[in-house]
């Protein structure tokens, strides 16, 4: 009897220790050939990697003839606009092209190229190089703009007839330190579907004295020749 007992704690005792070496050289080769960090590193680099890169950052991509464009205006007077077209960041303050009040960038609305950009001080600036400006821009030239600061202390009913043309339809509505984002072209029939407009107000605004900054992306169609 006691043989017996014996002979089963023995077997008992080697089963165990086969069943601990094994797990012992399986685990042990596994978590060697995948960690968990190390798993979770890959998952958070192939789910980066494959989601898609978007011009200008947008949320999605545009249709085939079709320019992808985004124009975030200014924070308050501290962190100035940017205006991207195309993938191609044509103002911001990297780039130190950007001021006070209007900031403008005219394209070309077949090719997509850059013709001419400048600022405009809307506060204390002379308004006849601004009326100068838009007055010259011909058909098919794509016109975006975004505010900084304050974009209507200058303006006036020549101007805002000038914008509107282009296809604002809140130019005439800007007060001071207003922001404003706008995308329109010369020759365009109707009003721009590309325009916000925010009111400087104590009660709603996100900075002393200053409302947030906008930012508005989109896709508009290649003029065809």
């Amino acid at each position: 009897m006691r043989v017996t007992v014996v002979i089963r704690f023995m077997a008992l005792l080697f089963t165990l220790l086969g069943t601990w070496f094994l797990l012992q050289t399986y685990f042990d080769q596994t978590w060697k050939t995948i960690s968990l960090r190390s798993w979770l590193g890959a998952t958070k680099k192939a789910s980066s990697e494959s989601l898609p890169r978007h011009k200008c950052g947008n949320k999605r991509s545009c249709a085939q003839n079709h320019f992808a464009f985004k124009i975030i205006s200014g924070a308050a007077n501290v962190v100035g606009p940017s205006i991207c077209f195309d993938g191609v960041t044509l103002m911001s303050s990297v780039k130190n092209n950007v001021g006070r009040g209007l900031n403008i960038a005219l394209v070309n609305g077949t090719s997509g190229q850059l013709l001419k950009e400048n600022t405009f001080d809307m506060y204390s600036g002379d308004i006849s190089k601004l009326d100068t400006f838009l007055r010259a821009i011909k058909d098919g030239t794509i016109v975006l703009v975004a505010s900084y600061d304050d974009a209507a202390t200058k303006m006036n009913d020549k101007v805002q007839a000038l914008f509107v043309e282009l296809g604002s339809s809140h130019v005439k509505n800007l007060g001071f330190r207003d922001n404003w984002v706008f995308l329109g072209a010369k020759g365009l029939k109707n009003k721009s579907p590309f325009e916000e407009h925010i009111k400087n107000d104590k009660k709603t605004n996100k900075y002393e004295g200053w409302p947030e900054l906008l930012e508005m992306e989109g896709c508009i169609p290649r003029k065809m020749d």
